[in-house]
């Protein structure tokens, strides 16, 4: 389906203006900030002990990559966290590899600068395309980049790796160790983040408020959805979030007499607590809906599976200007750091990398959050380095508290995070050789500020315009989502289960949709997008969608006490 010329018309220019407001606000962190934190202070600290034992802290350069697995993963049910675990376990050794044999074959900086900048690409899109979620492809690339420029022996190539797939089993399984005291921890605070979002749904004042509100609660709800199915078995405890989640979706109603906000404010809070959870029963028809988006849920992840590989691999692939943004990007940050004679050229590949995100407007925000907190980490590091310098032991102890300090800050704004990111990133060095500080310092802004500007114009100039394409693709699968959902509502006498897995297909085609806008509304140099029919199709779709749940609703209240 294809946007008539009216709908196309816009007052929106197709150059986008690149805002500076908001990008340096503190805003509230993460409410699993302490979960990654703690596991990598953990891991980090765990792969470090033996070196000091042995008095091998010459090796913390191969030991650290594996424990920064640490980082993934925490927003996924235990069952899925396996999964996603062990492929960035084995994404880690196989960087590392790459690099390994790149530092121990090639010796001419320019084509080292060339294999960091491909790595890059390639690290990009597989973390977009398997979705793996913070820190991304940032990691990799500091870790592959650092180690292409380190000097490489092939007989030492098997030792070093088997360090960093070692410490990379470890930094898993301190991911994994929370499932051991709590093992729906986080389909609990999924659906305790759809509540409260139903909740700020129902408590919105004017329309454009409720608009962003409702689109925050369906995300939600969506998630808390995809969080269940995804955490295996159907235990008691997810039956019983299954019902809550259901609860949360028919707020989105505000139907009169519904749940109100308190009580799924007070829900919220009892599903976050480590007691008991609140008692909902189950409405009539809910087994067969439950059925229906177990079927549903069950294609999505079989088509993902089929279909994360196809995201980058494909010429037509929509992430495939993403990667090639970030390796040519990368590629000219590296030139540009060797051009300014910087014993460092990797680090302005990895401050390159570090500000791909999805379009060019979040990229922009990103570059002015990375250079004001490189300059502030560069103080730090200043300040913190001859405590560093008095041992070993407290080289060790500052690398522990940087790394639990970057995942403290890193939700509240990316430029806190880098505050710490970048004192230990210098640290990591001083396990190695010893430098003047002046120079590191140095070193660390030139290519800081030559990364960020040259990748920046790098994203400027390589633009992606199949975002356009992705959102038209969006916008026709709404259409034909809620075409079949309004089937679905007038089939007699009807199918629970369809009606259900018809009403989430619709409402992931407009978590889908919402975000195909968003993303192609800060692209640069992108076509005008068909604002008029992207609002038609979002008011149609929110009005079956409340035409599903109020039918539900309908169905329960006719049903007869005591009937199956």
């Amino acid at each position: 389906m294809t946007s008539t010329a009216p709908e196309s018309a816009t007052r929106q220019p197709p150059v986008r203006r690149l805002p500076l407001s908001g990008v340096l606000r503190v805003n509230r962190p993460s409410d699993i900030w302490f979960k990654p934190a703690t596991s990598v202070a953990v891991a980090v600290a765990l792969v470090l002990a033996p070196l000091l034992l042995t008095g091998r802290t010459g090796l913390a350069m191969y030991v650290m990559p594996g424990a920064f697995c640490a980082l993934y993963a925490h927003h996924l049910p235990y069952a899925a966290r396996v999964r996603a675990t062990a492929g960035v376990v084995a994404g880690m050794t196989a960087s590392m590899g790459a690099a390994l044999l790149g530092a121990a074959l090639v010796d001419d900086v320019p084509v080292l600068i060339a294999l960091a900048a491909l790595l890059a690409g390639v690290q990009k899109a597989v973390c977009d395309a398997t979705r793996i979620g913070p820190p991304g492809h940032t990691i990799l690339v500091f870790v592959s980049s650092g180690t292409l420029f380190l000097p490489q022996r092939l007989s030492d190539i098997p030792f070093h790796l088997a360090l960093t797939l070692g410490a990379g089993v470890v930094g898993g399984l301190v991911t994994l160790a929370p499932a051991l005291v709590r093992r729906e921890g986080p389909e609990r605070r999924a659906t305790a983040r759809a509540l409260e979002a139903a909740a700020g749904f129902l408590d919105a004042g004017d329309e454009p408020a409720r608009a962003r509100a409702r689109h925050a609660a369906a995300s939600a709800v969506h998630g808390a959805w995809q969080s269940l199915s995804a955490g295996g078995r159907r235990t008691p405890v997810r039956r019983t979030l299954e019902r809550l989640v259901l609860c949360a979706e028919d707020a989105l109603v505000a139907a009169p007499g519904g749940t109100g906000p308190a009580r799924l404010r007070a829900w919220a809070r009892q599903v976050r607590g480590h007691g008991p959870l609140p008692e909902v029963a189950v409405p009539a028809g809910g087994d067969a809906e439950l059925l229906g988006i177990d079927t549903e849920r069950r294609a999505r992840r079989d088509r993902r599976r089929t279909g994360a590989s196809r995201r980058f691999l494909t010429p037509g692939a929509p992430l495939l200007p993403l990667a090639v943004r970030c390796a040519v990007g990368c590629a000219l940050a590296g030139y540009a750091g060797l051009a300014l004679g910087v014993g460092h050229p990797y680090w302005a590949i990895v401050s390159a990398a570090s500000i791909y995100q999805a379009n060019v407007t979040l990229t922009w925000h990103r570059v002015l959050q990375r250079t004001v907190g490189n300059l502030c980490g560069v103080a730090v590091f200043a300040a913190v380095v001859p405590l560093a310098r008095t041992g070993i032991v407290a080289l060790a102890a500052l690398c522990v508290a940087f790394s639990f300090c970057n995942e403290m800050l890193i939700s509240r704004n990316y430029w806190l995070g880098t505050v710490s990111v970048t004192p230990l990133a210098l640290l990591i060095t001083e396990f190695g050789a010893v430098r003047p500080v002046s120079e590191l310092i140095t070193d660390r802004v030139l290519d800081t500020v030559a990364g960020v500007a040259v990748g920046m114009l790098a994203a400027v100039l390589v633009t992606s315009r199949r975002t356009g394409g992705r959102l038209e693709r969006a916008l026709t699968a709404v259409d034909l989502a809620a075409g079949e959902a309004e089937r679905a509502l007038s089939a007699v006498p009807g199918s629970a289960a369809e009606l259900a897995g018809a009403r989430h297909r619709l409402t992931a085609g407009l978590v889908e949709l919402r975000d195909a806008a968003d993303t192609a509304a800060g692209e640069w140099w992108q076509r005008a997008l068909p604002e008029e029919r992207l609002l038609r199709t979002e008011r149609r779709a929110h009005r079956t969608l409340a035409a599903t749940l109020r039918h539900r609703a309908a169905t329960v209240a006719a049903t007869p006490a005591g009937t199956p």
